[in-house]
């Protein structure tokens, strides 16, 4: 499922909507995976911002379509974070060397 988010924020039912849940179940998610943090207004109401919605979106995926737990989709989440943190260090690293290969290549 691929979403279209034209707004900074969605109200939770707006967000409820988008993904065919119960309010509940948000604020079920909220409690349960850290990731999830919704702006609240004095009322108390929430607002999820872009980032909190991809990460509802992760969670509904690994949940409701692949069958995950919530522990297996807390686990999965946090390898996911690993592998992308792993990637943002060695990427310029590797760039690093293969200019360096490039720059030896063209002296020799």
């Amino acid at each position: 499922m691929e979403l279209v988010l034209e707004k900074d924020y969605y109200s939770i039912g707006e967000t409820a909507k988008m993904f065919n849940v119960n309010t509940s179940l948000l604020r079920f998610w909220e409690s349960q995976f850290d990731v999830i943090k919704p702006y609240k207004n004095k009322k108390g109401d929430r607002y999820f911002s872009k980032k909190d919605i991809m990460f509802i979106q992760k969670i509904y995926h690994l949940t409701k379509e692949k069958g995950y737990t919530l522990n297996g989709a807390k686990a999965a989440l946090k390898q996911k974070d690993a592998g992308e943190n792993w990637q943002e260090q060695v990427l310029p690293k590797l760039e690093n060397i293969k200019e360096r290969l490039i720059n030896i290549y063209n002296n020799l």
